[in-house]
């Protein structure tokens, strides 16, 4: 990396890449950038990202928080590595597996590491992936439809929407195990609409098509990814 490009890179991000070892200038002894990231796992994971600061950060580390600063210019960098901590590195895929059943279980490994750590999906999304563990299952897509003769370009945009189909169907049920009633949405729902003004909403309502009542809480997932895996088969195919 150039002077002028490392320039551009915060130093928290050049020191979770190993390019920058120590970031900023005179840290105190014993502390260190995995540290940081560690005890503010730590809060997350027991009283929710809401608890995570830099204020309590600092106090579970018993130093500043001016001794933070030296490693982690803001907020938003902590947050980023700590979803980067939170994901680790990529399982690997099914051996042998097509790009079909590759991508698949990429897709169901994401979804097993968002539920993993719930937190991680109240981090706003600020840009495309840029620490190093995100890359890893970046690359671990994008290998499963290396064979497919898609462009560079096409494969990158099919990464793209099935880790937007897979977050958001994780941001839909983050909560399904907190022992809400499967048909409160339905059931909720029924008595505010008005079918008049919402008819195609009532009839799938009627057909039980919003009820959640199914034994496989994700079978819903199942058949959005099984039409986004078809379209992709279609461009595959495509003449």
């Amino acid at each position: 990396m150039t002077d002028n490009a490392a320039s551009a890179v915060p130093n928290s991000l050049q020191a979770a890449w190993g390019v920058r070892e120590r970031p900023g200038f005179g840290p105190r002894p014993g502390l260190s950038l995995d540290r940081i990231v560690a005890a503010a796992l730590e809060l997350a994971e027991s009283d929710g990202l809401a608890a995570v600061s830099m204020v309590k950060v600092a106090k579970a580390l018993d130093v500043s928080t001016m001794a933070l600063y030296r490693y982690v210019a803001a907020k938003d960098e902590l947050l980023e590595l700590m979803v980067d901590a939170g994901f680790g590195e990529p399982p690997p895929g099914p051996e042998g597996a097509d790009w079909r059943e590759g991508l698949a279980a990429w897709v169901w490994d994401c979804l097993t590491a968002w539920r993993r750590h719930p937190w991680m999906l109240h981090v706003p999304v600020s840009g495309p992936p840029l620490t190093p563990h995100q890359i890893a299952w970046l690359e671990r897509g994008l290998t499963c439809l290396a064979d497919t003769g898609l462009s560079e370009r096409e494969r990158l945009s099919v990464v793209m929407m099935a880790s937007g189909l897979v977050r958001g169907w994780a941001n839909v049920t983050v909560g399904a195990d907190e022992g809400r009633d499967p048909a409160y949405y339905a059931t909720t729902l029924s008595r505010l609409i008005d079918p008049l003004r919402f008819p195609a909403v009532t009839a799938a309502m009627a057909a039980g098509a919003i009820d959640d009542d199914t034994d496989d809480p994700d079978e819903e997932f199942r058949f959005q990814l099984e039409r986004l895996l078809d379209g992709v088969q279609a461009l595959i195919t495509r003449d």
